[in-house]
């Protein structure tokens, strides 16, 4: 369940820039009954940053498990578990999971409308958002952490990559147990984002 829910609360950014409360000790998806204003580049905040060469998601859209490889899978989770894909309100995601019960996992997240992109990230910053920090770009595109709350220090962080100035891949990754503390899961889903645009721009 509550890796179910940690991918619920990754795919909730796609729609309306939400993510993934707590209720109990486990996660569950809301937006709190709103939305975060969407935005276009003209109107967007000034540290809203850019998507200088947009990039076509429509191949991995049909087919989401195909943005990491096997071995992709096996850098980033120390175990090779086939993708599990699903066509949520959000949109088409795959999720790789270890099965163990130390619960690592990465989940990768494609928007199935065009909206505002990473402004939205930007919009909900104060409001929707505790967590809105900028991560190293990946080869020129922005990374952006985002959280109701932060997780960090429990092991999960959630991410989005700008792939242009309407759309983005929503990316979630949470630590095994055993390296909880040891290393910014946020790294860990940068990693994750290095190894899907690596995927999806040599299949452009």
């Amino acid at each position: 369940m509550r890796r179910t829910a940690l991918v619920i609360g990754a795919v909730a950014l796609t729609v309306c820039a939400c993510s993934s409360p707590r209720t109990g000790g486990t996660p569950t998806p809301t937006g709190n009954g709103t939305s975060p204003s969407h935005s276009n580049s003209a109107s967007a905040p000034p540290d809203v940053p850019k998507v200088e060469s947009p990039i076509d998601l429509a191949r991995f859209k049909q087919a989401p498990c195909s943005a990491l490889t096997k071995p992709q899978v096996g850098e980033l989770l120390g175990a090779t578990p086939d993708g599990e894909a699903r066509e949520g309100t959000a949109g088409p995601a795959c999720t790789w999971v270890v099965p163990s019960t130390t619960r690592p996992l990465i989940s990768v997240v494609f928007s199935n409308t065009q909206d505002s992109g990473t402004a939205k990230i930007y919009a909900a910053k104060g409001k929707s958002y505790q967590l809105v920090e900028p991560l190293k770009p990946v080869d020129g595109y922005p990374l952006t952490a985002y959280g109701i709350t932060d997780e960090r220090s429990v092991g999960r962080c959630s991410a989005a990559l700008g792939t242009s100035e309407t759309e983005t891949i929503g990316i979630a990754a949470e630590q095994s147990e055993a390296n909880v503390g040891k290393k910014d899961p946020c790294d860990v889903a940068r990693e994750a984002a290095i190894r899907v645009l690596a995927t999806i721009r040599g299949g452009n």
